[in-house]
């Protein structure tokens, strides 16, 4: 693993395995049962120059976690941005002031860019259209647990990836994640214009695993273990895309999708936000409560994967166990009132 994370690209299964291995040892730290202050000094600067809540509060949460502080800045209008400092200038400034740096940008290649002016760590946050590698690890981290769970193989694993395949920059991470291990069968159903970008697919299919392509999901995916949703993301559209766009069929993944279309036991992820509006062809409401949600529990793991990212980053994860001790303030048993117990 490099000293940054920008892409996948930059992951091998050895890395990842890594990764998944120390996020296991910190979930007693993130489920609030154990403290540790092996950062204790450090300091995170999160740069966030497009709109976030769990990406940027789960950074923030997971290097305090570890014992850090954090210095935020969000948009660019509390930025020297705004007066046209350079990317090169803020990255410089920043590594002065911090010893690692999280960045979402709007532009795609922006954080890349950030982060060659650096020798402080920089975790890629989101850029654009392009990557969300943090997200990837803890969207593969969540298949993972949750298979243990059912009994289940990632090998031979059959996912569903719908929505805004296009421009949403987790599906573009996590494809190309899961494509490190065993064979797969990957289902894409995207809106007309909104399709998996080909040069994706093709890697996919390079390293020997089945893709196919629907405009629809009236199909029948009772074999799917996995389906991952995505919110259409118009804020990226250009101009001539909002005029022209519109949906001729129902993208939306609800309570009677799965009953009819998918297994008793197959998974609902979701990257988050998602857009609870009516209408907006997104993941419904009507599944809260449904133990095949798996979104809440996806959220709940960006901490223990983000903070194994931090300490493999910073090269404190072989110091995790000497530095432990019990917490000393109340934690419910579950987080959020409908959260399913197994």
């Amino acid at each position: 693993m490099s000293s940054h994370l920008l892409s996948v690209d930059s992951l091998n299964r050895d890395h990842v395995d890594h990764l998944m291995r120390v996020a296991a040892r910190m979930e007693p730290i993130a489920q609030r049962r154990q403290v540790t202050r092996v950062l204790e000094g450090a300091v995170l600067g999160n740069l966030f120059f497009e709109a976030s809540t769990r990406t940027r509060v789960s950074f923030n949460a997971a290097f305090c976690r570890l014992g850090g502080s954090v210095c935020d800045t969000t948009g660019f209008t509390f930025s020297s941005m705004a007066k046209g400092e350079s990317l090169y200038d803020t990255s410089r400034v920043m590594s002065g002031y911090c010893d690692a740096i999280v960045m979402r940008h709007p532009e795609l290649g922006s954080v890349a860019e950030f982060a060659a002016a650096t020798n402080v760590p920089v975790i890629n946050g989101g850029d654009g259209p392009g990557e969300h590698p943090s997200q990837a690890l803890l969207d593969f981290y969540t298949i993972d647990k949750e298979f243990t769970r059912l009994g289940r193989s990632l090998s031979g694993a059959h996912v569903l990836m719908t929505g805004d395949l296009k421009f949403g920059r987790t599906v573009h991470s996590l494809i190309k994640l899961l494509s490190l291990y065993d064979p797969l069968r990957i289902t894409l159903v995207a809106p007309p214009g909104l399709e998996m970008p080909s040069h994706l697919i093709d890697l996919v299919t390079s390293r020997g695993h089945r893709v196919e392509q629907h405009d629809s999901l009236d199909n029948d995916f009772s074999d799917v273990d996995v389906v991952y949703t995505t919110r259409i993301q118009k804020e990226r559209f250009t101009a001539e895309m909002s005029e022209g766009f519109s949906l001729s069929r129902d993208f939306t993944v609800d309570r009677a999708f799965l009953d009819r279309r998918c297994g008793r036991d197959t998974l609902v992820m979701h990257p988050l936000p998602r857009d609870s509006r009516p209408d907006a062809n997104d993941l419904d409401v009507d599944l809260n409560g449904d133990r095949r949600l798996a979104i809440f529990r996806q959220t709940d793991n960006g901490i223990p994967v983000r903070m194994a990212i931090f300490a493999t980053l910073l090269e404190v994860d072989d110091l995790i166990e000497q530095d432990l001790r019990p917490v000393r303030w109340f934690v419910p048993t579950r987080t959020g009132v409908e959260d399913c117990a197994f």
